[in-house]
């Protein structure tokens, strides 16, 4: 989801993985939990990455093909996918990361905070910024995609 690109994301999560085998023989039982870890090597590789592509490429990844029954519906959900794709690539990278691991991943902010390495406060005032700033990106297209005005 950070990277919006389905091969990048197998390259990471492989890369994530690799690093976690080559942890494991020195990992501290009781120090961190094994997934707030590897969300923080996997968050730290998506943000490598998109880096590097924006100094890289100009280019959007085509969206993949959507299987869904009712084309109004597919198109409508498209719209807002890519308009959410949009303002989240405009968002700081810090912001991004807890945007992301927070509501697209499911995670606390107590996990959020230990993963990106602030504290939960930091992780609060990131997600404050970041909805503030997605709200303010996505308002001219709320009316023409049928987005709710519920902040």
């Amino acid at each position: 989801r950070m990277l919006g690109d389905r091969a990048e994301a197998e390259d990471v999560t492989q890369d994530s993985l690799l690093r976690l085998w080559h942890a494991a023989p020195d990992w501290q039982p009781g120090q961190a939990k094994v997934t707030t870890w590897l969300y923080r090597v996997t968050s730290n590789l998506c943000i490598d990455r998109m880096r590097k592509s924006k100094r890289h490429s100009g280019e959007e990844v085509p969206d993949m093909p959507d299987e869904g029954p009712d084309m109004a519906r597919r198109l409508q959900d498209r719209a807002r996918a890519q308009a959410l794709r949009a303002a989240l690539g405009d968002l700081p990278d810090r912001q991004k990361q807890a945007m992301v691991l927070r509501h697209l991943e499911g995670l606390s902010n107590p996990d959020v905070a230990q993963i990106m390495q602030i504290s939960v406060e930091a992780v609060e005032s990131l997600m404050s910024r970041g909805k503030r700033s997605l709200a303010h990106a996505l308002a001219p297209q709320k009316k023409a995609l049928g987005l709710k005005d519920d902040g």
